[in-house]
C-alpha cells in the first residue's frame, strides 16, 4: 500500500545522515498511528528471526523496530519531522548488547495486539476527561445581523456536581485502588504460540481502566462528577454575521466526566428571510417596480434601507433591468477577527412595468403618442440594430 514511499537499501543505514524512518517502514510522512502500526506488523511477520533467520533480515528487523519505536513516540517523531535523528543523540539503542537493539518479543506483540507486559503497559487512564462541545441555534432578522445582537440563551448541558465537586464520591469518602488490577487499570493474559509467549492486555472490567473504584458514589451524580441542568448564558453576536455562521463561547459547553474542563458552546445563526432584501455576502439586493410612464419621464423613489429612508433617482428613459448601486448601504463586512470593517453595497434592480388594462381614453392617448413617435408597428432588430432584411443586406454591401 505504501510501496511508493519505500527507500532503497533500507537494510543498511548511514550513521552520518539522519535516517528516513518513514521510508524504513514504507509509510508516508503524514501517516497516522494506525497506518504505522499496520506497516510494522506486516514487516515484523516477514523479518522476525524466529521466522526468517537470514542475517540481512535480522538487520532489517532491527531497523523497522527502531523506526516503529521512534515514530510512535510523539517527541521523537517531531525530531524526525524537523530533519533530525533522535537515536543519534544517545536516546537510541546501543550498538552492542542485544542484537535487536533492546527490543524484546513483547514489543512485537505490543504492535500486534495493542499492549504487553513490562514497558508496554499503558497504565490507568484518568477519570477526569474533557467535556464535549454543545450547539444551539439562534434566529436573527436581517437588521439584527447588521447591527449585532446580545441574547440570553437557555441551554441544557452537563455542569459540575455541586455535591462532590466532580470527584464522584459521596461526602467524606474517596476512591480506592482496584483489587482486580492492583491499580494498573488493565489485566493481562498470557498465551503460548508457535512464535513464543504472547502477553496481551485489556482494560480492567471492574474499574473500566481507571485503576480505582468508587465504593460510595455520590447520590446526586451517581459517580460521574457532573449533572445535567438548565442554565442561561449571554451570547453576543457581532455585526455582519450571516446564515450558518457560528459564534464560539469558550468554556460554556459540557463539563467533562470526573469534573473535567468544559467544552465550548457554539451559537449557530439562522437568518430569517427579509421581505424586501436578499443577501449576497455583504451586498444586498432589492427590486423596485417602476411604471412605464415614470421610467420614461423620470421619477424619485423613497426606499427604506438599513440606514433609513433613501431617495433613489430614476433617470428619464430608464430601461427594464437597470441596476442602481448605493455604495456602502449593504451589510457590515465581517473579518476573521470577528469585527466588522466596511460595508457592502445595495443594488436596486428596476423593473419597468407595462400596463395591462387600459380604459378607452388611455388607449387613445397611447396611440397618439405612438403616432407622434412613429412607433405604430414593432420593428425587428438584429445585433442591436433596427431595420429589415434588405436594409441589413445594404449595410453589409457598404451602402451600394
Amino acid at each position: 500500500m505504501y510501496d511508493d514511499y519505500r527507500g532503497e537499501g533500507c537494510g543498511q543505514e548511514d550513521a552520518s545522515v539522519a535516517r528516513d524512518y518513514y521510508a524504513i517502514l514504507g509509510v508516508p510522512r503524514d501517516a497516522s498511528a494506525e497506518q504505522i502500526k499496520r506497516a510494522y506488523r506486516k514487516l515484523a511477520r516477514e523479518l522476525h528471526p524466529d521466522v526468517n533467520p537470514d542475517a540481512e533480515a535480522q538487520q532489517r528487523f532491527q531497523n523497522i523496530t527502531a523506526a516503529y519505536e521512534v515514530l510512535t513516540d510523539p517527541q521523537k517523531r517531531q525530531i524526525v519531522d524537523l530533519g533530525g535523528d533522535p537515536l543519534e543523540s544517545g536516546g537510541g539503542r546501543g550498538a552492542g548488547g542485544d542484537p535487536f537493539g533492546g527490543f524484546g518479543f513483547g514489543d512485537i506483540m505490543d504492535a500486534f495486539f495493542g499492549a504487553t507486559g513490562g514497558a508496554g503497559r499503558r497504565g490507568p487512564r484518568s477519570r477526569v476527561q474533557s467535556g464535549s462541545d454543545a450547539l444551539i441555534r439562534l434566529q436573527l432578522v436581517l437588521e439584527e445581523c447588521a447591527t449585532g445582537a446580545s441574547r440570553e440563551l437557555t441551554v441544557d448541558t452537563a455542569v459540575l456536581c455541586s455535591e462532590c465537586n466532580g470527584s464522584g464520591c459521596a461526602p467524606g469518602t474517596r476512591p480506592q485502588t482496584c483489587d482486580t488490577c492492583a491499580g494498573a487499570g488493565e489485566v493481562q493474559n498470557v498465551q503460548r504460540s508457535f512464535l513464543g509467549q504472547v502477553v496481551t492486555s485489556r482494560p480492567c472490567p471492574v474499574c473500566r481502566g481507571f485503576g480505582e473504584v468508587i465504593p460510595d458514589p455520590c447520590h446526586q451524580c451517581g459517580g460521574d462528577g457532573r449533572v445535567r441542568t438548565r442554565r442561561t448564558v449571554t451570547a453576543k453576536v457581532p455585526a455582519g454575521v450571516g446564515d450558518g455562521m457560528r459564534v464560539r463561547l469558550a468554556g460554556q459547553g459540557e463539563v467533562g466526566p470526573g469534573g473535567g474542563p468544559a467544552g465550548d458552546l457554539y451559537v449557530e445563526v439562522q437568518e430569517v428571510p427579509h421581505e424586501t432584501f436578499t443577501r449576497d455576502g455583504a451586498d444586498l439586493h432589492c427590486t423596485v417596480r417602476v411604471p412605464m410612464t415614470a421610467a420614461a419621464l423620470g421619477t424619485t423613489v423613497a426606499l427604506e434601507t438599513l440606514d433609513g429612508t433613501e431617495e433613489v433617482r430614476v433617470e428619464p428613459g430608464t430601461q427594464c433591468a437597470t441596476v442602481l448601486t448605493l455604495r456602502g448601504r449593504g451589510m457590515p463586512r465581517l473579518r476573521s477577527t470577528g469585527r466588522a470593517e466596511g460595508r457592502g453595497d445595495l443594488f436596486v434592480h428596476l423593473d419597468v412595468v407595462t400596463p395591462t388594462r387600459l380604459d378607452p381614453r388611455q388607449s387613445e392617448l397611447l396611440r397618439e403618442l405612438a403616432v407622434l413617435r412613429g412607433e405604430e408597428q414593432a420593428e425587428l432588430t438584429a445585433n442591436g440594430r433596427a431595420g429589415g432584411l434588405f436594409s441589413r443586406l445594404r449595410d453589409s454591401l457598404g451602402g451600394r
